[in-house]
């Protein structure tokens, strides 16, 4: 079953702060439910499904206790920062099965747990005894990746630092940007090196916060006084270490990007406007490439004079300042890639960044580490009448 025009995402909220120390998890999942709710003028009461991946508590159970709803549908799937699109799926599907109505997806925390609170990554995993020991983060991992893609297709840290001065470039029109300042490519080249080759600059922000989609039937939209987005599609794959053969030069785009531009009918040279998760400099690079916007190998010359920057760049992107500039809650930064998609096909971006006429958008979240086991998800959104 296709979830072409099945749903509509109605409502859509960025909470406005990057740091939140007086608000606990739980009111900040409320914040920004009520405010994308808000948005699409519905209320608590109207809620019928609930969408989050929290993991306090009962997750999904708990938070849904909090908020005081009554809900016949409750989806908590977890796939790192891929998550939020993945429910914009499932939303849409559940929406489609007679499953529910009005489907709330919430996104609410801080950057790092309270002391005692969470635990290493890899604990109680498969993997964990044979790869934490030697020291992998998720920053050295994707330098990895990096690094195989500078030897294969000769990209350079020059072309990495392009896709950070895009960011920049954006940011400084959002006000609630954590760095609002633009840099140039030697401003990057020039900050210390965290993971050779990845820079301080090619790294994305760490922040507080959240956000939330509200995801309707068709038959609910058309009661709303609101400018709805269409679902078009939607892709999800995950990507692994295949027992030792991985390629780290590509992602699980390969996979999700196909499936959710063949369930939109459309095509790359359909799409306006991309949000793309920018964890790192390098994820960018190849996630363009994986979804068919240049030659694999050619992203670092994609990027270049330009490509990335609203309105003139062959395309626009994250023009909200993305994760390496803006926003990246709770190291989960596939909500806010929603978020800024359905503002530029409401035509609500900064003006300064705003898709002339954007008809088409595309959202793409990344999950886990790109050099080890990923999830990746692709979501294709359109104006009311697509």
């Amino acid at each position: 079953m296709s979830i072409r025009g099945q749903a509509f995402i109605a409502g859509a909220y960025e909470h406005p702060r990057r740091k939140i120390p007086d608000r606990s998890v739980a009111q900040i999942h409320a914040e920004v439910a009520v405010g994308a709710l808000a948005d699409a003028g519905l209320s608590l009461g109207d809620v019928d499904a609930y969408f989050t991946v929290d993991q306090t508590g009962l997750g999904a159970i708990t938070l849904a206790e909090y908020l005081g709803l009554k809900v016949s549908y409750i989806d908590s799937t977890l796939t790192g920062g891929s998550s939020y699109l993945v429910h914009v799926g499932h939303a849409a599907a559940a929406i489609a099965a007679g499953k529910c109505n009005v489907a709330l997806i919430t996104l609410g925390g801080h950057v790092r747990p309270a002391p005692g609170v969470g635990r290493a990554p890899g604990v109680g995993t498969p993997h964990g005894p044979f790869e934490e020991v030697y020291g992998v983060t998720t920053v050295n991992n994707y330098a990895l990746a990096a690094r195989r893609h500078m030897y294969e297709f000769g990209t350079t840290s020059e072309q990495l630092a392009e896709v950070k001065v895009a960011a920049s470039h954006h940011a400084q029109y959002n006000p609630n940007a954590l760095l609002p300042n633009v840099v140039t490519v030697d401003e990057v080249l020039a900050s210390p090196l965290v993971s050779d080759p990845l820079h301080r600059l090619d790294s994305c922000v760490m922040t507080d916060g959240g956000g939330a989609l509200v995801v309707v039937s068709p038959a609910v939209a058309k009661t709303l006084d609101r400018t709805c987005v269409k679902v078009l599609g939607q892709g999800e794959a995950p990507k692994h270490t295949m027992n030792g053969r991985v390629d780290v030069t590509y992602t699980g785009a390969v996979w999700s990007g196909p499936m959710a531009f063949a369930e939109a009918g459309v095509t790359v040279a359909d799409i306006d406007y991309a949000s793309i998760y920018d964890s790192f400099t390098i994820t960018v690079i190849e996630t363009i490439e994986d979804l068919g916007f240049c030659e694999k190998g050619k992203g670092g010359h994609f990027v270049m004079d330009g490509g990335l920057i609203s309105p003139t760049g062959r395309l626009p992107f994250n023009t909200d300042g993305g994760g390496l500039c803006n926003n990246h809650p709770v190291n989960q930064g596939g909500m806010t890639k929603v978020i800024e998609a359905v503002r530029q096909l409401r035509g609500e971006a900064a003006p300064e960044v705003q898709v002339p006429n954007c008809q088409i958008a595309l959202a793409h979240g990344s999950g886990g580490r790109i050099s080890s086991r990923m999830g990746s998800s692709t979501l294709i959104l359109g104006q009311e009448d697509a």
